[in-house]
């Protein structure tokens, strides 16, 4: 625009009266704010849409102005020129105020939109791994469930088995318990199998107890050597502190005297009154005077070792075998070993411990632990703990006893010293020197068999039958194959003692005659 149209202009805008002035500021104003709304509402450039604005802004108003001078042909006077310019500039900064904020407003609402886009996001992980979790604390809940239904499918499985184990039980010990009434029926209807001897037989046989007649100290008694029936005896006499009723006293006996077996020393009779025992008389003693030489006796050569070690084992596995109950002997030593005239070995005292009552039994353990060192290291470590007997009881015991067959020795610390010798790989040093010429090899193994047997606890033992048995006889196989070279005979036919004591057998039944003559 020129010079010219400006002064034009001017001049139009002074010959315009006031209220048409006034009017044509309203309308440029409503036009301004119409034009404003459209460009807002239909552009997405915001920057660009305020330009245009402007742009038809001045134009409307030159149309106006020249509309103006085309009608009414008057002048605008400077100064509403410059109002109308002020104006113009108010209404600009205005939009320009309200552009902003507009556009501040289209952020945070974009920005909302991409939050509420991020945390929906967000909020469909999360959903999703929700999901997921539940699904596999489902999973998890279903194994927990099908756990419990083994486990008390299980559990309903082992009460079952348990109450069948029960009842088998219950069948088994009913069993036993029939067996063993039949088993008493039996012996209350049997015959007496024993002979019944008076108090005046004993004494008379005995000389009234004279020490010349006694034979030896048991822990149950005093032992005397007489003649019954012409027959060469041994009588125990049962301390009266722990015999029982003469009645209960009977009753035992009479079990006693059905035990039969070839290495068992064999009951004659009894004398019920004063609890006296007959026991049939093994004419070389025990096994205990034997091993020691006792009265300058020859050795038992090595073959005779072991054939006894295993007739006591087999003797001992029948006592462990009998019904209703297995019989333990207790006390077993080699002074309860005794041999009879071809050195066959016999074990005595079995069921003693029948005889005592129960109120004093264990009086009686104590009085054989402390009345010879030689019982109580035969004794088993656990029975001595605990007071209670068993069959492996008794295997403890004959390991000691196999550890003095091969060495002669005392049982006091027997069982160290043989593992000392086994470890040094000098065995043969410990070994009895009276006897020469013995099976090394075998020795060994009997050796290590009888160190199993002297475990200090039971469990740790072996079993009799089954392992310590078959082992004893096969080395008792070999033995016999042995031939040494000593000249001990173990049966002789014809001896100083054997004579002696048929000397001894004919003097007593000569007296007797004359007793009864006179």
């Amino acid at each position: 625009m020129d010079i010219t149209q400006i002064l034009h202009d001017r001049h139009l805008g002074s010959l315009i009266p006031p209220s048409q002035h006034t009017v044509n500021n309203l309308n440029l104003r409503m036009h301004t704010t119409e034009n404003s709304f459209y460009s807002t509402s239909g552009s997405s450039n915001l920057s660009g849409s305020s330009n245009y604005r402007f742009s038809d802004m001045s134009f409307e108003y030159s149309d106006s102005s020249h509309s103006v001078s085309d009608d009414s042909r008057c002048s605008i006077s400077s100064q509403n020129a410059a109002e109308l310019e002020e104006e113009m500039k108010r209404i600009k900064f205005k939009l320009k105020q309200t552009l902003v904020m507009y556009n501040e407003t289209c952020s945070q609402q974009a920005s909302e939109i991409d939050h509420l886009k991020s945390k929906g996001a967000c909020n469909l992980e999360d959903a999703k791994e929700a999901r997921e979790a539940s699904g596999a604390m489902l999973e998890k809940e279903k194994q927990k469930c099908k756990t419990a239904l083994e486990v008390a499918r299980m559990a309903q499985h082992i009460a079952e088995l348990e109450a069948k184990k029960r009842k088998c039980v219950e069948r088994k010990f009913q069993h036993e318990a029939e067996e063993k009434k039949k088993a008493q029926d039996a012996f209350a209807r049997s015959a007496i199998c024993y002979r019944s001897y008076s108090t005046d037989e004993i004494e008379a046989a005995t000389n009234y107890f004279s020490s010349s007649k006694k034979i030896g100290e048991g822990g149950y008694g005093p032992v005397y050597k007489a003649y019954l029936d012409h027959t060469a005896v041994a009588i125990i006499v049962l301390r009266s502190d722990i015999t029982q009723g003469q009645i209960q006293f009977q009753k035992e006996i009479e079990v006693l005297s059905r035990l039969r077996y070839p290495n068992v020393v064999l009951l004659l009779g009894a004398c019920p009154e004063n609890g006296c025992l007959v026991y049939e008389c093994m004419e070389n003693g025990s096994l205990e005077d034997r091993l020691f030489c006792k009265d300058k006796s020859p050795p038992i050569p090595w073959p005779a070792r072991f054939r006894i070690a295993a007739e006591i084992a087999a003797a001992l596995h029948f006592f462990h075998r009998t019904k209703p109950e297995p019989i333990v002997h207790g006390d077993l030593k080699p002074a309860n070993i005794l041999l009879d005239a071809n050195y066959k070995s016999k074990i005595s005292d079995v069921g003693l411990a029948r005889l005592l009552p129960a109120s004093v039994s264990g009086s009686v353990t104590q009085y054989l632990m402390t009345s010879a060192a030689g019982t109580f290291c035969y004794i088993d470590p656990e029975y001595q703990q605990t007071g209670k007997l068993n069959t492996k009881s008794d295997i403890y015991s004959l390991g000691i006893m196999l550890l003095q067959i091969i060495t002669a020795r005392p049982p006091m610390g027997l069982t160290h010293h043989v593992e000392r010798s086994i470890e040094k790989g000098k065995l043969d040093d410990i070994l009895d020197p009276s006897v020469n010429d013995c099976p090394l090899e075998e020795a060994l193994s009997f050796a290590k068999l009888a160190l199993k047997c002297c475990e200090l606890r039971r469990k740790d033992r072996p079993d009799l039958g089954s392992v310590i048995l078959p082992e004893l006889e096969r080395l008792k196989d070999i033995a016999l194959d042995y031939r040494p070279r000593g000249r001990f005979t173990l049966r002789p036919s014809i001896s100083q003692e054997s004579l002696a004591v048929s000397e001894e057998v004919r003097s007593s039944i000569s007296d007797s005659q004359s007793d009864k003559a006179a």
